[in-house]
């Protein structure tokens, strides 16, 4: 695969970190997961990875820890600020015995700034964003489940940051720091929209044709065209004919008169939107699937998260793996991603790892004693 032979330290944390270790697991890397000994997985983005309990707290399982960065291409840390520095673990020190680290710091609020000291979630980093003010639902700010900000703003950027620094580390021969905030990977996620709002843009007044109200503008749900309608089935169905071709195949199948609803005549919007709730009402999803299936109208029904495997397969398409989760993208052509589906056990691979760095297993014995490190003595040694 794509990243074979790449080397990833990842140490456990919460969802986005994780995200981030299973993209290179799943194109080809060899990622170990660093735990906290005795505390079972808070996630379960963990396929295809080896887990080592190391305590980051003990002299020696710092040890332990140096020895493995000073192996490795890439470390990725999901911790607040400073953290990694107090333990005696900051890049500064784990670069200085391993020069071409990628060392990828995953964070809330990044590095540094006065809010690198505060906890966070999604929701959180959406709100300081200034994109969380985009999703109305009548007026309210909604926020989309966690995948903006946690997977796309974080796991994902990070993934992007670490791909780019190993590009550059060809030329180089130097690793460096990639510092990740979540709130600055979902504005710069959200650029178009950013770009859109400014004065001099011509795309401005047809994006945003008025600005600072609410459900007002084309992509926030005030366009008829481009929102959501219920079904007589009390299902949903999706509609985004903003191009006129679309538009005048969605109002034909409707059977709707175009001269009747001018498509940007924006203080008929609210009309409008009214009157085709109406009609979507009065038929099935399924029934305005058929009728739409053969329409360029870009009008498609909002699946339920357990159809997506079987729309799918009507694709042709290899979206899911054996166990109904999606597989990798993108679909690379000639070397795919194709995920060790098999989650490991806690600590199943300590005393294998430890072996690889050139530790003993004395040491591996003493260190379990100690309660350094937890591993599956009897199976490994």
């Amino acid at each position: 695969m794509a990243l074979k032979g790449l080397k990833v330290i990842e140490i456990a944390g919460l969802a986005p970190a994780p995200f981030c270790g299973m993209i290179f697991s799943d194109f080809g890397a060899n990622v170990i997961r660093i735990e906290r000994p005795g505390q079972p997985p808070l996630d379960s983005l963990i396929r295809g990875k080896r887990t080592a309990a190391i305590d980051l707290k003990h002299d020696s399982g710092k040890g332990i820890f140096r020895k493995l960065c000073t192996n490795a291409d890439i470390l990725i840390e999901p911790f607040r600020p400073g953290v990694m520095e107090r333990l005696g673990l900051g890049p500064d020190h784990l670069m200085s015995l391993n020069k071409g680290l990628i060392y990828a710091r995953l964070s809330g609020f990044g590095q540094t700034g006065p809010y690198t000291k505060k906890a966070g979630h999604d929701i959180n980093y959406l709100a300081l964003s200034g994109v969380l003010s985009l999703f109305c639902s009548n007026s309210k700010p909604v926020p989309p489940i966690n995948m903006l900000a946690d997977f796309a703003g974080g796991g994902m950027t990070c993934a992007l940051g670490i791909l780019i620094s190993l590009i550059e580390r060809s030329r180089s021969g130097l690793g460096q720091v990639v510092d990740v905030s979540m709130v600055e990977g979902v504005r710069y996620v959200s650029t178009y929209l950013w770009h859109t709002q400014k004065p001099d843009v011509p795309a401005r007044n047809f994006i945003w044709p008025k600005q600072g109200q609410k459900e007002a503008n084309l992509l926030d749900g005030g366009a008829h065209f481009y929102t959501v309608y219920e079904t007589k089935d009390k299902r949903w169905i999706s509609v985004g004919a903003i191009e006129p071709q679309f538009y005048s195949a969605l109002l034909e199948v409707l059977q709707l008169d175009e001269k009747e609803y001018p498509q940007f005549d924006l203080n008929r919007w609210p009309e409008f939107k009214t009157r085709l709730a109406e009609v979507f009402a009065k038929r099935t999803l399924d029934e305005w699937t058929r009728l739409f299936r053969d329409a360029d109208a870009c009008v498609e029904p909002i699946i339920e998260y357990h159809e997506a495997e079987k729309v799918a397969e009507s694709l042709s398409r290899p979206y899911f793996n054996t166990d109904g989760t999606p597989k990798p993208a993108p679909l690379l052509s000639r070397t795919p991603g194709e995920p060790n589906m098999r989650d490991p056990q806690q600590n199943e691979h300590t005393a294998e790892i430890l072996l690889e760095h050139g530790f003993t297993q004395d040491q591996i014995k003493q260190w379990s004693g100690e309660q350094v490190i937890d591993c599956q003595i009897e199976s490994k040694l």
